[in-house]
């Protein structure tokens, strides 16, 4: 089993006896569903459906662990206090949580909530977490064959958010009731087909961090975040995907991950 400490995240507690009706009308998940074997993937969207914060949820008796981008923590205690009005809800860092990821074997629950073939995701304090066996750009690799994407390829206020995979990666429920931006999420889940989305890249030669996707004389994406290996994430328009592909004048592959559905391009 690889067991990797993830340093770039930080934990926000939120309790008080609204927090789950609170955040039930602010996130892309079904908070009813949350329980200590059953963490949850989730957005806090802007009303136009994109993502501002990608988030994992996690329960702790009735309180609720958030785990976020360390440098996104801030802005997200500051957002959620925005919404919280005359609710009984505090919201505080927890210095003493860390994260941890384990893979490649018997991790033990909870299941990282966007797919089981991330292995599972913990939070907890530093003494808990076992013995830790790989890097965190082990972990960056691992991830991102699999498709998942971080924040810092995400962004902020830039992705709708199906456009980061949230339908195919457990991270939207469509049957609960309204939250900030899900007119436009629910509408391009019934009626649109993707025309981009954020797919991992293989790469044969050096790029530059913001280099271009082209298929032939057109752009087919741009590369976002960090590369890691020979992988990295791209916002891949999805017209391009059976075509050659190069990044700085080296082939590039698109990965197609295990919940990739292939739809009809489209232009």
């Amino acid at each position: 089993m690889s067991c990797c400490h993830l340093a770039d995240r930080m934990i926000l507690r939120l309790s008080g006896a609204d927090v789950r009706p609170f955040l039930q009308g602010l996130l892309t998940q079904d908070v009813d569903r949350l329980s200590a074997d059953t963490p949850l993937y989730a957005g806090l969207l802007s009303p136009q459906g994109k993502a501002l914060f990608a988030l994992f949820l996690f329960a702790d008796g009735e309180d609720v662990l958030i785990d976020v981008a360390a440098n996104q923590a801030e802005a997200l205690a500051k957002r959620l206090a925005m919404f919280r009005m005359r609710k009984q809800v505090a919201i505080t860092p927890e210095p003493g949580l860390i994260v941890w990821q384990a893979w490649g074997g018997a991790g033990g629950l909870p299941l990282d909530p966007r797919s089981p073939l991330a292995g599972s995701r913990h939070v907890g304090p530093p003494a808990a977490m076992p013995r830790q066996t790989a890097t965190p750009d082990l972990w960056h690799g691992q991830r991102l064959a699999l498709g998942l994407p971080d924040a810092d390829e995400i962004g902020s206020d830039d992705l709708l958010w199906l456009e980061t995979n949230a339908r195919e990666l457990n991270g939207v429920s469509f049957t609960k009731g309204c939250y900030t931006g899900q007119e436009n999420t629910a509408r391009m889940h019934h009626r649109d087909k993707l025309r981009k989305r954020l797919l991992p890249i293989h790469l044969s030669g050096p790029s530059t961090p913001d280099a271009k996707l082209m298929a032939g004389d057109r752009p087919a994406g741009e590369l976002r975040g960090t590369r890691h290996g020979d992988l990295q994430m791209a916002l891949f328009r999805m017209e391009h995907l059976d075509q050659p592909l190069k990044v700085d004048g080296a082939p590039a592959e698109v990965l197609r991950p295990a919940w990739l559905v292939l739809e009809t391009p489209v232009g």
